[in-house]
């Protein structure tokens, strides 16, 4: 596969999975205290990653879950946060100057905070009840990351007497890495036609809904957008037809990204539309991969990771068709803003 480090990819992936112990008695430690909800934070792609996980608890367990941004998240004080919260924050750097400002913020409220990061000693690392380091890039840092929420989040749902079949799934989740592996050569062909044909494209509606809506978000701002500067849209699929279907002609682009949970029609609905009106419609659905030795009822939960794989192809070839740096930036981290 073009520009790809097999070893350095399968290094972060079970090097991720290899903190189920560590992230297991981080969870069970937690689980003792009496806590009413969860909060996710972050920013950018970070905040993305922990979307779904907001709509896996929210659609599996009783207890409330709030996936929040951090730098609205601290002016809005939410009233849901206090001593008996467990917030989560995600940061690959540790650095991200909104995020450690709202971990300094949960800290002020009490709350019990869990820290996912690149490396420990960094600022958000220092500021957290629990770190949890697994080195990462930016190119693989979203499997990082989504693999220890599987473990953390399912182990806590667990905990709570909910999720009884959690030790079956996170055994199945060890072997994710490889499982993602074969997701690769399975998207790259249609990823280089994908890059091919769109190589030229000024404006991507990208739609998506439930636990590939955080994807949805994360691959039209952080890669199209930040990375490849075409100018693209986020679409719930729930709001597609609540104004946007308005500007579908038959050259725009549309792309739906399709899970197998419970919101699959409404992304259904979308694609049935977009054919009628436009010829530019690609489709990303975790149902067309194999995914070998994960059992049909945990498909679904796995969304956020299959589409990232599929999507990392098109970003390689993006960049090669495109002739565009995927870390060339303006203004992101290099002036003053």
């Amino acid at each position: 596969m073009k520009n790809f480090d097999k070893e350095r990819y399968l290094k972060v992936t079970t090097g991720a999975a290899s903190l189920r112990e560590e992230i297991e008695k981080c969870a069970d430690e937690i689980s003792k205290k009496k806590f009413k909800n969860i909060f996710l934070i972050g920013s950018g792609g970070s905040i993305a990653i922990l979307q779904p996980f907001e709509y896996m608890i929210n659609s599996t367990s009783k207890i409330p879950a709030f996936a929040e941004i951090a730098s609205e998240f601290i002016l809005q004080n939410h009233k849901q946060l206090g001593e008996d919260s467990i917030v989560i924050l995600s940061s690959l750097s540790g650095t991200t100057k909104e995020t450690v400002a709202a971990a300094e913020y949960c800290k002020a409220k009490g709350a019990t905070m869990i820290g996912l990061v690149g490396e420990h000693g960094t600022p958000l690392a220092e500021l957290v009840d629990f770190a949890i380091a697994n080195y990462a890039e930016n190119d693989f840092a979203a499997d990082s990351i989504n693999i220890q929420m599987y473990i953390l989040v399912f182990r806590l749902m667990y905990n709570n007497h909910e999720f009884p079949d959690y030790n079956e799934f996170i055994d199945e989740l060890q072997n994710v890495p490889y499982v993602l592996l074969t997701v690769k050569e399975e998207a790259e062909t249609k990823a280089e036609a994908f890059a091919e044909k769109y190589k030229d494209e000024n404006y991507h509606m990208l739609v998506g809904a439930g636990t590939a809506w955080g994807r949805t978000y994360a691959y039209a701002m952080c890669v199209l957008e930040e990375m490849q500067w075409i100018p693209t849209k986020s679409i719930h699929a729930a709001e597609f037809f609540h104004g946007t279907m308005e500007i579908v002609e038959e050259d725009t682009s549309v792309i739906i990204l399709k899970s197998e949970d419970e919101t699959r029609p409404l992304a259904d609905r979308v694609e049935r539309f977009a054919e009628q009106y436009t010829n530019k419609l690609t489709i990303f659905d975790t149902k067309d991969y194999e995914l070998n030795g994960i059992s049909p009822q945990y498909r679904k939960y796995l969304a956020p990771l299959v589409l990232a794989t599929a999507l990392q192809r098109v970003s390689i070839h993006l960049e090669d068709k495109r002739g565009h740096s995927l870390d060339r930036r303006r203004y992101y981290r290099t002036v003053s803003y």
